[in-house]
């Protein structure tokens, strides 16, 4: 066929971006609520409008494009409004745990050359010590306060609604002029050294807030709480694509079950997104916490394989939970598992047990499949581990400045995702263990996740992780750490005789620990702080 004439041109081709969607939303759902946090509603209008005043003084105050805003903040509208505004000036968004110590996050502004910081009053103290670390030269500071929280401005540094005031709500967004651009800088947790900065583009969070409506079967006005972390993987790109659908982010700043309770009776929450540890929150909150509700709220969850048992258990309550998959380098979620109405049938506990699979990749992706160390397909017979691997358009561009940390990723085609996993006759994946937390013990490995799905079936048992402990015998042998639910008590022989009635003895836990476990704030257990531990048992 002769192309002649059939170029790419302005009425034809426009940069896929997340940004297009406030644009948008401004338009079409004017009056619309898009933010709510206490007093605070904020209609689609308004929203633009700050957006675009964040953007311009972001710009005036010389922040030009390229150029790196880090924002160590909860989730509260500020952070909503920064993750629009910062690319929407032409900058790259780098959102920062909040929980991170001073060393870390001063890694983390040298690394990433942050030019300037949005932060939360709670957490500039812990910023100024991290800029007393820096290397490199230290960013503006802009701080936020937190007035609904309680959380008044220190004073000392740059007001953010001051800061707000010096830009022009008429600020002509500076649009990427390449899909590819980069958009938000992300890292990792970093457990095994210092952490990776994830480099997002425009075109995959762009196909993230198209892939997850059809996947998730997002109805247009969707309410949805803001549980996850907008620091975490940008809130799983979930803010971005709310103006899409002309939803309404209600922003949740302290994460718990009276909260999360209350925001579904007075807010009408139909949809959140959480880790295993917020649905374990909602199952065993205490009475006074709870509210009724009459609607059925659907919940992404992921971070961490569920335990079947507490899917169940959370059904009950009003909740549809659907399991989806996916890390930091792949935007978040891009597995899910699509639920066969043949099963329904089935047992609850085995229903239970589908749905704690990772499931089939989100139609945005072109691959995601298990395969062994050479790269070849693993029999899908739900028994041969290998290695998930996963290729499309939201996958990073690659890790900031560690080219041989990129390379390795990437090789033979793939994003790989050092998780071990099975795959089923239908091509569900489902986790075996991370590579790192499979326990070998006299030659025969036994998978963390199964063990610790065995252990949450006990009533008493509110969290648990399981980890290698080194023996004289076997050379590694599990060892469980448990966390108890409030009121709830159980000992070591309880624990590990319920264990062997559902395991094989050798899977069954050899010692057992009762702690409250060290978690991230994105609700993962960090085993690497209980393999620590173990050793010294």
């Amino acid at each position: 066929m002769n192309e002649t004439g059939l170029g790419k041109r302005a009425a034809n081709y426009v940069p896929l971006t997340p940004l297009s969607h406030l644009n948008r939303a401004a338009r079409i759902f004017a009056d619309r609520e898009a933010l709510v946090y206490g007093d605070t509603r904020l209609t689609y209008a308004d929203y633009h409008k700050r957006v675009s005043r964040l953007a311009s003084a972001l710009a005036k105050s010389g922040i030009a494009k390229g150029d790196v805003v880090a924002t160590i903040l909860p989730n509260v509208p500020a952070h909503a409004e920064a993750t629009f505004a910062v690319p929407a000036c032409g900058a790259v968004l780098n959102t920062i745990n909040i929980r991170l110590d001073p060393n870390t996050i001063a890694y983390i502004l040298d690394h990433g050359e942050a030019k300037l910081v949005l932060v939360d009053s709670q957490f500039l103290p812990i910023l100024m010590t991290a800029i007393d670390l820096m290397e490199g030269d230290p960013p503006q500071i802009i701080e936020v306060p937190d007035p609904v929280a309680g959380v008044p401005g220190a004073g000392e540094q740059q007001d953010y609604e001051d800061f707000l005031a010096t830009g022009d709500p008429d600020f002509a967004w500076v649009m990427p002029d390449d899909e590819w651009d980069s958009l938000s800088l992300n890292y990792t947790s970093g457990t095994t050294g210092r952490p990776k900065g994830v480099v997002y583009h425009h075109r995959g969070a762009y196909l993230m807030t198209m892939g997850t409506p059809i996947s998730w079967e997002l109805p247009l006005f969707m309410r949805y709480l803001q549980i996850v972390p907008l620091f975490h993987c940008n809130g799983w790109n979930h803010i971005w694509m709310l103006p899409a659908l002309g939803g309404t982010a209600i922003c949740c700043r302290d994460i718990t079950p009276a909260a999360i309770y209350k925001a579904i009776a007075d807010e009408g929450v139909s949809h959140f997104g959480g880790a295993p540890i917020v649905l374990n929150m909602i199952v065993n909150a205490k009475e006074a916490d709870r509210r009724p509700f009459d609607h059925t709220v659907q919940v992404f969850t992921a971070g961490a394989p569920p335990a079947p048992a507490t899917l169940a258990a959370i059904t009950k309550l009003g909740f549809n939970t659907k399991h989806v998959y996916g890390l930091t380098e792949t935007f978040g979620h891009v597995t899910e598992c699509i639920w066969d109405n043949a099963w329904n049938d089935k047992p609850a506990e085995d229903q239970s047990a589908i749905k704690a699979r990772q499931g089939v990749p989100f139609p945005m992706m072109e691959e995601a499949t298990v395969m062994t160390d050479d790269m070849a397909q693993v029999p899908q017979d739900g028994a041969t581990q290998g290695e998930i691997v996963m290729r499309g358009n939201t996958v990073m561009k690659g890790y900031l400045k560690n080219p041989e940390a990129t390379e390795k990723a990437f090789a033979g085609g793939y994003f790989h995702s050092e998780d071990l996993a099975v795959q089923h006759p239908d091509g569900a994946i489902q986790i075996s263990d991370r590579a790192k937390d499979i326990i070998i013990s006299g030659g025969e490995n036994i998978s963390s996740v199964e063990v610790e799905g065995a252990l949450m079936h006990h009533p008493a048992v509110n969290l648990c992780a399981v980890v290698a402990k080194p023996d004289d015998k076997w050379g590694e042998v599990p060892c469980a750490f448990v966390e108890l639910k409030d009121g709830a008590t159980a000992d070591e022989a309880e624990i590990i005789s319920f264990t062997r009635q559902r395991l094989a003895g050798f899977k069954t836990p050899k010692k057992v620990v009762f702690q409250d476990l060290p978690k991230t704030s994105t609700g993962k257990i960090q085993k690497f702080e209980l393999r620590k531990q173990a050793k010294t048992l």
